[in-house]
């Protein structure tokens, strides 16, 4: 799962770069929680929330179905 998860973050990663951001996956749980850092510009953007939820997560989730929920660490 994690393999996926990680390709589905290569997918999202060149818009968050053209923003100056990033994300680095922390952690998968076995309850199908990712836990993610957002890195660059995207840290400290007020706007990162809903990259997170709307962005980073719905793509993880259409790319593995099995992920209930992405956070932020």
């Amino acid at each position: 799962m994690k393999e996926k998860i990680e390709a589905a973050l290569a997918k999202i990663r060149p818009s968050l770069k053209a923003d100056g951001g990033d994300v680095e996956l922390v952690e998968v749980t076995s309850d199908g929680i990712v836990k993610v850092k957002l890195t660059g510009a995207c840290g400290c953007c007020p706007m990162s929330q809903m990259t997170l939820k709307m962005g980073i997560e719905r793509l993880i989730k259409q790319e593995v179905p099995e992920v209930k929920e992405v956070v932020a660490v």
